[in-house]
């Protein structure tokens, strides 16, 4: 009975239950009293209600949508792009009809109301453009009739429901350096790859998907049968992006916070290195362990800024027991870019140790004192570049190509 009661006086139902108390209320006093202007009242309120219904249940009859999201993934500063097509089968045209694709995106709006003449289709691109990464919700296509009085509304889901990804923005690092690491021969280092290089290490049979311009025409003459060109890649240090996402150090809100800056920096950082075809690999702490073994190539950037995309700062593992428990990974040819703005010097031993077993190291340190938090990274500052590890500090508002710049930043130098 309450929720009968509550569903009566709704927000929706509102006009509805006030028209129809009038209703009532005209009957008995026009009834008791006998006054025409009562009598009429009733009459037309008895058919207006009748035909708003009318009005509704036929706007949402003989009528078809769709729409084309063009757009499955994109990056921050890109547009979302979509095409909504409504078309009125009937031979009575389709008044007061709201068409919206409701979406969780940051600043989407497609809601539209829209007139449709008998047998006609109306068309319209909405644009939106993405502000904030992440995986966001589309559809499914609403469209919703009322009438005029705005006593009824019915509501129609057309299609299905749809997946948007968005990248992190990246930005261009022209100066950005990182220590070298030490390789030893590059002989032991080598690689095999199904990238074409310089280096062929040897040949193999033919296998359906083999370019043809990897066949090796002089064995497949002396074999009699196809034979491809293998081989390897050039030695170079491998890159470790290390993103620290825990939730106790992280400062700021939503795109103004530690947490963001970060994920941008490493996918900058990532995108610098992939560009220039060096190998790079991916590890942050947020809900679990992600870990992207470095690879080359336009791939493995797709890779890393896809887990980028989905990483938020609520992880409970601090810095320095990630470098600990993964340091299995990082050997004398590898160089680790960290990106933290812990201020503690808890994980600065864990750090230390790699350094002191070869392992090359640069660290992007995030100054939380400019994100609304009390701490601040100084004295941290001063102890890593103590430790010969290349420091660079970012706060709130700077340009990132200028502040991970060496010469821009007085960031800490390495020796060789």
């Amino acid at each position: 009975m309450k929720q009968a009661v509550r569903s009566l006086f709704s927000a929706e139902r509102r006009t509805l239950t006030l028209v129809l108390l009038i209703l009532l209320t005209c009957v008995f006093v026009a009834f008791g009293t006998g006054f025409w202007l009562l009598f009429r009242l009733v009459y037309i309120i008895a058919m207006a209600v009748p035909a708003a219904w009318l009005l509704v249940w036929w706007n949402t009859r003989d009528i078809d949508a769709e729409v084309d999201r063009k757009t499955a993934r994109a990056q921050v500063g890109q547009e979302a792009q979509e095409i909504i097509e409504v078309r009125n089968k009937s031979f009575l045209p389709k008044v007061w009809l709201e068409v919206e694709d409701p979406s969780d995106l940051p600043g989407h709006r497609s809601k539209r109301v829209v007139i449709i003449p008998p047998r006609r289709s109306r068309n319209w691109v909405v644009n939106t453009p993405l502000r904030r990464r992440g995986l966001f919700d589309w559809g499914p296509l609403r469209l919703t009739a009322t009438d005029p009085f705005g006593l009824f509304r019915r509501v129609r889901e057309v299609g299905g429901q749809q997946q948007i990804l968005v990248y992190p923005a990246v930005v261009d690092l022209p100066h950005f350096q990182a220590p070298p690491a030490n390789l030893p021969g590059e002989g032991r280092f080598r690689k095999r790859t199904h990238y074409i290089t310089p280096n062929a290490s040897g040949i193999r049979e033919y296998a359906p998907g083999d370019a043809f311009n990897r066949i090796h025409w002089r064995s497949t003459a002396r074999t009699g049968e196809l034979m491809v060109k293998t081989f390897e890649l050039d030695p170079a240090s491998d890159i470790w992006v290390i993103l620290d996402l825990e939730r106790r150090v992280n400062a700021g809100r939503e795109e103004e916070s530690t947490e963001e800056y970060g994920v941008r920096i490493a996918a900058s950082v990532a995108h610098h290195y992939i560009v220039n075809n060096r190998p790079v690999g991916l590890m942050t702490f947020g809900r679990d362990l992600r870990v992207l073994e470095p690879e080359r190539g336009q791939q493995q950037l797709t890779r890393i800024l896809e887990t980028l995309a989905m990483a938020y700062a609520v992880g409970d593992a601090p810095l320095g027991n990630l470098l600990m428990e993964e340091q299995r990974r990082f050997g004398r040819h590898t160089t680790l870019v960290v990106i933290t703005s812990a201020t503690d010097d808890h994980w600065l031993t864990a750090i230390q140790s790699l350094t002191q077993r070869g392992v090359r190291a640069a660290v992007v340190l995030l100054d939380p004192s400019t994100f609304a938090s009390d701490r601040s990274p100084l004295l941290l500052y001063g102890q890593l570049t103590a430790s010969d590890i290349m420091t660079y500090v970012v706060r709130k508002g700077d340009d990132l190509g200028l502040a991970l710049s060496p010469t821009a930043t007085g960031a800490g130098a390495w020796q060789a």
